[in-house]
């Protein structure tokens, strides 16, 4: 794993990939390393502006690559759903890579088009919608398939309140944030050990980037309000991003290196969580996770909420 750049990514001729978020930042970065190395690439991005733009200057960047954007709305479960069905429709019965990336970080309090929390709902919720539905094309795939969830190292923030799972009790935007991405790697716990119950050679693993100069922290501040003391806050943060970003962060390229370490990688296990070597910023590495990341009751807990609030059932997994 040491200095794992992604010159070293296997050959993936043959595959296909969906990676949610893929008109940006780390999303756009994997996509494209995925391309070059032949895959054949899904973006699924909210924006029909950016998504066609990303797809266009991809198959700019790499030339001949065959990558295709289609809509997905992460807030809206009609969308979820209409993505998994146009993807049967338009890809066959197979698919490879799911590779969840998109997702909202630090926003004031909101709600999705369904009525969830809107960092639960999008970055945990509308994800498990969509493996749920696209796993029938997953177990169809041939041997290798792999599902990465992106998660951060702000789960440490909070675990899941079973409680309030909407945080309609005293939100707070950060702590809400740092819930969700725990709910990432509870998810991917939790599908982990469905998949092997249930047979199945798929690889469900997390990564996380570590501290990537993307939009995302940039995007994060002017959510804060409108009052003076919210202006206060957006120009500190500003400044901070600036200072961090120059200091601290990795580019967006170095970022998605162990977001396709867990994605391509030979030997990575069911499970694991893959970040910088550093934390913030390095190569490819086997990272930190909070215990309750790790609790068989509260994954098994939050799948079955997950199940009701989003009407997937994931029948070939049942336990």
């Amino acid at each position: 794993m040491a200095g794992w750049k992604a010159t070293r990514m296997p050959d993936q001729s043959g595959r296909t990939a969906v990676v949610t978020g893929g008109n940006s930042g780390i999303g756009y970065a994997a996509a494209r390393e995925l391309a070059r190395r032949g895959a054949s690439v899904v973006l699924g991005c909210r924006s029909a502006a950016r998504g066609r733009a990303a797809e266009v200057a991809l198959r700019g960047e790499v030339p001949g690559g065959d990558v295709e954007f289609m809509p997905l709305d992460l807030a809206d479960l009609a969308s979820v759903r209409e993505f998994a069905d146009a993807y049967g429709r338009r890809r066959g019965a197979t698919l490879d890579l799911l590779v969840n990336n998109a997702g909202v970080m630090a926003l004031p309090y909101g709600r999705t088009a369904d009525g969830f929390e809107t960092q639960f709902g999008v970055n945990h919720l509308g994800h498990f919608a969509l493996t749920g539905l696209l796993l029938p094309h997953l177990l169809a795939a041939p041997p290798g398939a792999r599902i990465v969830n992106l998660s951060s190292g702000f789960h440490v923030f909070g675990d899941v309140d079973h409680e309030d799972l909407n945080g309609e009790r005293n939100y707070r935007r950060w702590i809400a944030y740092g819930r969700s991405k725990t709910a990432n790697l509870l998810f991917t716990h939790e599908l982990a050990r469905r998949l092997a119950a249930a047979g199945s050679g798929i690889v469900a693993a997390a990564a996380h980037p570590g501290y990537a100069s993307t939009n995302l922290h940039v995007a994060a501040a002017p959510q804060a309000g409108t009052g003076l003391g919210s202006r206060l806050a957006v120009a500190a943060n500003g400044l901070g991003v600036a200072i961090g970003n120059g200091v601290l962060a990795q580019s967006a390229a170095a970022g998605a290196l162990p977001t396709l370490y867990a994605a391509t990688a030979p030997g990575v296990r069911p499970d694991e969580f893959i970040g910088p070597r550093f934390s913030v910023r390095g190569a490819p590495h086997r990272s930190w996770r909070a215990k309750w990341t790790l609790d068989d009751k509260s994954g098994e807990r939050l799948w079955a909420a997950s199940e009701k609030l989003t009407g997937v059932s994931y029948a070939s997994l049942s336990r």
